[in-house]
């Protein structure tokens, strides 16, 4: 039997390769990828369910939001849903995973497991996975504000010499070093870590099945999508004080990824599916996120008490308390803090009895004169939030799916549901029990 790699290309979109592949761009991984059996898959109609950490749960499962429940990031813990993880090592096989999205270590034997940043997970008990998942827990989460903790940078560097390979030592870190004065290549260097992580583990451990989830090229079309010429607006462009306009980082990822796609699908006795969740498209206007500098600081100075915070992805955080009347007194605080032009901080607030999560939602740019009414009181808004990004990018319901050729027999319908692929999944390993039903 041969072995299955699951690659989670997150919401990359292909018509945008294939834009910059007519313009004449060495694109030579794509082009041998979209000669293999391909298909667009479909997320939810509704847009507020159009979220990576919902579609990512659908494929792992095999069913839709509305079968699944899972809203939202780092939520998939609570959940009793079976994933293909188990699944498949309940067939007697082993599993692999580095970083896939909003899922659960509930393997009992993983032959290696990463969690993702933003799911409180275990990884595997292995030393080097759980100083890699400690060190991207914090690179990713202090990303905004560019902090490295001493200890993140020596368990990196221990991670780096023990699970790359010399031959690309140099390379590796001539472009960590490029990364400081372009900071898109921060998020590029992280995926070009894992996938070498992934390769080394994978190499090493010989699963059956095994999934890696890149995220750069998601978080760069969020955010630079407007210098592509593939946007092609005149009135929806990044100030220079962003980027300069002569930059393309959309470009950049796609040249990182397409190293990456050119040597994966050169890997002996090994199937590849790579999947994208979903897509993003140009958005049609200008908008800017802020992410708080230090959540729990700012929860003590406007009299929060709380009994842990938890920051998950740009804006969002995740606020625990002892009783379920702190948590509503919370609530009616939070939601009452205006900025000066009377727009709400945080627009959204998911109560859950003992936990909020939270969004801080205010669209404006802030300055050095913004300021924040709490109780009362006036507080200076750009001292407690970092800016993250003007966003460039929206999500859109239409995915991408590639399957090698001993796979592609088992390849759902064009236009499927992306929950789909999961059946891909277990009939390729032929995996009987708690088998997803067909359609």
């Amino acid at each position: 039997m041969k072995n299955l790699i699951l690659l989670e290309l997150n919401e990359i979109n292909f018509d945008v390769v294939k834009y910059y592949i007519n313009q004449g761009a060495h694109l030579p991984g794509y082009k041998k990828l979209l000669k293999l059996r391909s298909l667009n898959t479909q997320a939810e109609v509704e847009y507020e369910y159009l979220e990576p950490w919902i579609q990512w749960p659908s494929i792992h499962t095999g069913k839709t939001f509305n079968e699944h429940k899972v809203f939202r990031l780092g939520d998939f813990v609570n959940s009793t849903e079976d994933q293909f993880f188990e699944q498949v090592e309940k067939s007697g096989l082993s599993v692999g995973a580095v970083s896939p999205m909003n899922a659960s270590n509930k393997l009992k034997k993983p032959a290696y497991f990463i969690p993702d940043p933003w799911t409180q997970t275990p990884s595997d008990d292995s030393y080097l996975s759980k100083i890699v998942t400690d060190s991207i827990i914090q690179a990713v989460n202090d990303n905004s504000q560019s902090k490295l903790t001493y200890k993140t940078i020596f368990n990196l560097i221990v991670a780096f010499f023990a699970l790359i390979h010399p031959y690309k030592y140099y390379k590796m870190i001539k472009y960590a070093l490029v990364s400081v004065l372009k900071p898109w290549k921060k998020a590029l260097f992280l995926d070009i870590f894992l996938y070498e992580i992934h390769k080394t583990f994978y190499k090493r451990k010989k699963p059956n099945f095994s999934t890696l989830f890149l995220n750069a090229g998601a978080h760069l079309q969020h955010h630079y999508y407007f210098n592509s010429p593939f946007c092609n607006s005149s009135k929806l462009k990044n100030p220079n004080w962003y980027i300069n306009k002569n930059e393309d980082p959309i470009f950049e990822m796609l040249k990182v990824y397409d190293h990456l796609i050119t040597d994966l699908l050169s890997w002996p006795n090994t199937e590849i599916i790579i999947a994208t969740g979903l897509s993003q498209k140009p958005y049609n206007e200008i908008k800017f996120y802020y992410r708080l500098k230090d959540h729990a600081s700012f929860l003590s100075l406007i009299g929060i008490e709380f009994d842990e915070v938890a920051p998950r992805m740009t804006r969002d955080f995740l606020v625990s308390f002892s009783t379920v009347g702190q948590a509503k007194e919370a609530e009616k605080l939070l939601s009452s803090i205006m900025v000066e032009n009377k727009v709400r901080l945080f627009g959204e607030i998911d109560n859950r009895g003992k936990d909020l999560f939270i969004i801080l939602t205010y669209p404006l740019e802030i300055t050095n004169h913004t300021k924040i009414s709490v109780s009362g009181k006036e507080i200076f808004l750009n001292e407690l939030v970092t800016f993250v990004a003007i966003k460039n990018g929206e999500h859109q319901s239409k995915g991408f799916a590639f399957f090698t050729d001993g796979i592609s027999k088992f390849a759902p319908k064009e236009e499927c549901h992306v929950c789909k692929i999961h059946n891909s999944i277990l009939d390729f390993f032929d995996v009987k029990e708690n088998k997803i039903r067909k359609v």
